[in-house]
């Protein structure tokens, strides 16, 4: 299968001891063995150690090797069909004139190195090493890996042109059930996830300190209008702390691209060098300043003034949150207390099946043994600006952890067999155009 192709692709870590007993071309006792001509395909040949190798490499990355030599030879004939593939690859990139970086396969190749160096105690049982398992001195090593490292590349770029031109292929339910029990002992078990939903509570500023926050804001936009410096002013005062330090640069933003609709709204309504009034959102209040436009996209900094939170603000918002998750248990609708109560600034939750294990620690203690249904006592949640928010979760679905079965990768599946046949097609059909003789 085409996967495998890609699978071959990546690179297994060195293990130099680990030989295969699958024995090459007969010698004379006392002589070296004898190579010998593999396939040849195009101006290529492709030998019987370049498939030796290659075994070698995917019996480190964990492939059994055959006990009897029937075995071994269908492994073989398999290993030379894959580097034909990959050959006829490596010769696709080049009359397309793909290229690699010549510091891109330097780099992965020193840092393979640096890794199978790290085996040994010293310098001479590397070089023995390398000289037992057939790859030379440490510098003919280092040229090989190179090469090899720039064939990768090449079959990858190639291998994504191919994809851009690759045709559906029809997959019947049969395939996919057989696809299924094939690999079905190869597959990672499912790990347990969590769907949910979620209302964050914040706190809110006292009026008092709103417009304390208000007052501050405008006394720095009449200072810019008088010929203040607006990044110096905003290294000194923003309290944007992602800006702060670049005199509130916020890079290219294009609309949509997750600021709070009314910073964007005042951000795209103003021209080169034209500074706004104070805005007021739910981080606070903002000036803006837009340095450059171009088609669809602003380049703008900004100042952050945000009110003082105090304790009976964060006080107050706990007590909220307790009245959230009250209502939400009596039956309240998720949207009208999202409408009231949720901080716009977050995310209303995670509806893709998520690991449990990956949860922050936050999350993962509130969910933990929670079903489906479940709705959470409040808890806390960090706020990167100081003051802490409170989370109540709804869950939506969970899933424990164990073997997937079939229904929930069906999909999956159908579109790894029609992508595995349509590009295997056109392999096929570069084939016939490649001068390619197999002579094992």
């Amino acid at each position: 299968m085409i996967r495998k192709i890609i699978l071959a692709m990546g690179l297994a870590p060195v293990v130099l001891s680990a030989q295969v007993p699958v024995t090459p071309t007969s010698s004379v006792p006392g002589t070296l063995p004898i190579d010998r001509v593999a396939a040849i395909v195009g101006d290529q040949t492709l030998l019987w150690s370049d498939v030796l190798t290659t075994i070698n490499q995917r019996r480190a990355q964990g492939l059994t090797i055959p006990p009897d030599s029937a075995g071994q030879a269908a492994l073989a004939h398999t290993i030379l069909g894959e580097l034909v593939d990959e050959e006829i690859l490596v010769q696709k990139a080049k009359e397309m004139k793909l290229e690699v970086a010549d510091a891109d396969v330097i780099a992965a190749a020193d840092r393979q190195i640096k890794a199978a160096r790290t085996q040994f105690g010293s310098d001479d049982e590397y070089r023995n090493e390398l000289r037992k398992a057939g790859l030379g001195s440490p510098e003919e090593y280092r040229k090989g890996l190179i090469e090899q490292y720039r064939r990768q590349q090449l079959q990858q770029k190639a291998f994504a042109e191919l994809k851009k031109q690759a045709k559906p292929v029809n997959v019947t339910d049969e395939e996919v059930t057989a696809a299924f029990e094939r690999s079905r002992a190869e597959l990672q078990k499912r790990p347990a996830t969590v769907t949910f939903r979620q209302i964050v509570v914040a706190p809110h500023a006292s009026a008092a300190a709103k417009a304390k926050a208000k007052a501050h804001a405008d006394s720095l936009l009449v200072e810019i209008r008088k010929g203040g410096d607006f990044e110096l002013i905003a290294k000194r005062e923003s309290m944007d702390p992602g800006t702060k330090q670049l005199g509130g640069d916020l890079g290219w933003n294009r609309r949509g691209s997750g600021l709070v609709p009314e910073f964007e709204q005042m951000m795209f309504a103003l021209r080169p060098g034209e500074v706004s009034p104070v805005i007021e959102t739910a981080f606070g209040y903002h000036i803006i300043r837009v340095d450059r436009v171009q088609a669809a996209e602003v380049k703008a900094r900004h100042i952050l003034i945000a009110p003082v939170i105090d304790s009976a603000d964060v006080a107050a918002a706990k007590v909220e949150a307790d009245s959230v998750a009250a209502q939400w248990r009596r039956g309240a609708s998720y949207d009208s207390l999202v409408a009231k109560h949720h901080d716009p600034t977050e995310e209303k939750g995670v509806l893709q099946p998520y690991p449990r294990d990956s949860l922050p620690a936050s999350y993962g203690g509130a969910l933990a043994g929670a079903k489906a249904g479940t709705i959470t006592d409040p808890f806390q949640l960090a706020n990167p600006r100081g003051q802490p928010k409170y989370a109540v979760l709804q869950v939506v679905t969970a899933t424990d952890a164990g073997e997937y079965n079939q229904s929930e990768i069906r999909d999956q599946i159908r579109t790894q067999l029609s992508e595995e046949r349509s590009i295997r097609q056109l392999l096929d059909s570069m084939r016939k155009h490649t001068y390619v003789s197999l002579r094992m």
